[in-house]
């Protein structure tokens, strides 16, 4: 699985068929890293029923997804952080948001001599990713952790190198935990991180931590779990130390508010269950498609991503949309003018 994901990665997802390029319609789409397998499976079972039709989708980050998408390069941007209202304003046309699916970013280590799950309080993953606390055997890590052995070696910590909407997620939790990190560094797609090493995708930051000793980044669940990588649990805003699991990740989506926009943070929640890093992730469409061919096979397919689509989630790592969700999304979808 995960060499078809790096070479599908480098090559772009063609949803492939008994016809050609040439015979089909062509929708290309850019953008997020962490639905990169579902959309892929999605868009080959989606190819199965409408033959007609084939996706291209280029997995380079929710930063390039935005931007290609306001360029009008794409018929489609992915993004796991929504627009900002100055990236809406700045596109040639107004862009809608629209779920897919949910995840949880996990903090994944590799540290000498550890082998079981670390508990990482809000105050100890503010501080290192912030470069105050620069050792792993730092009281703050240790307390949380009274049984593991933690080395006195200095802490090594990856970030994203490009655009991400995983650390759009991460930096929002961040933001959200720490005053320190709020007025520093605050949150977004990037950010001028206070310390660290960059990897470019969840791939390049799983694959860093995985070969440096003594270091500690994040990516999607999903990245984790392929590369059986170690990774820890966060405190929630109710004290608790959760593990990310489709369950935890749904517990935060439970306490949402979600506008009609569907722009919307559901990190650090309340509630004894929520895992506080979890996001939904966006596919992003313009309300007045330039193609219309094109915007109406992308409607047909929201909508079949809204149905069957959603049975893949669970099996692939991902964490269904909620019922509500659902049922606003598809009457958000007769906004698109084709």
């Amino acid at each position: 699985m995960k060499k078809l994901i790096a070479s599908l990665m480098s090559l772009g997802v063609l949803a492939s068929g008994s016809l050609s390029w040439a015979d089909a319609l062509l929708i290309n789409g850019a953008g997020a890293t962490f639905p990169f397998p579902i959309y892929s499976k999605w868009f080959d079972e989606f190819h199965k029923s409408k033959p007609d039709v084939q996706f291209n989708y280029q997995s380079i980050g929710s930063g390039g997804g935005i931007r290609q998408i306001s360029a009008k390069t794409v018929d489609f941007g992915a993004s796991d952080g929504p627009m900002s209202d100055a990236q809406l304003e700045a596109a040639p046309g107004y862009i809608l948001h629209f779920p897919t699916v949910l995840g949880g970013v996990v903090p994944i280590y590799n540290v000498e001599g550890v082998a079981t799950k670390l508990n990482f309080s809000q105050k100890a993953i503010a501080g290192i990713f912030l470069g105050t606390i620069t050792m792993w055997n730092d009281p703050a890590i240790q307390e949380a952790n009274p049984d593991a052995k933690l080395p006195g070696a200095a802490i090594v910590v990856v970030h994203r190198s490009d655009g991400s909407g995983t650390s759009y997620c991460w930096t929002d939790f961040l933001t959200k935990i720490s005053g320190q990190w709020a007025a520093r560094v605050g949150k977004g797609t990037s950010v001028n991180w206070p310390v660290g090493l960059g990897g470019k995708g969840n791939e390049g930051v799983a694959g860093l931590v995985k070969q440096t000793p003594n270091s500690i980044g994040y990516v999607e669940l999903i990245y984790a779990s392929q590369n059986k990588i170690d990774y820890g649990l966060l405190q929630n805003k109710a004290g608790k130390y959760v593990i990310c699991s489709s369950a935890s990740v749904a517990a935060a989506a439970a306490t949402a508010k979600m506008p009609h926009d569907f722009r919307v943070s559901i990190t650090n929640p309340p509630g004894d269950d929520a895992y506080p890093a979890s996001t939904f992730t966006w596919l992003l469409i313009y309300q007045n498609p330039p193609n219309k061919a094109k915007g109406k096979e992308l409607v047909e397919f929201l909508n079949w991503m809204l149905s069957d689509g959603q049975k893949f989630a669970e099996d692939l790592g991902y964490v269904p949309l909620p019922a509500s969700v659902v049922e606003m999304e598809k009457a958000a979808i007769g906004k698109i003018k084709v």
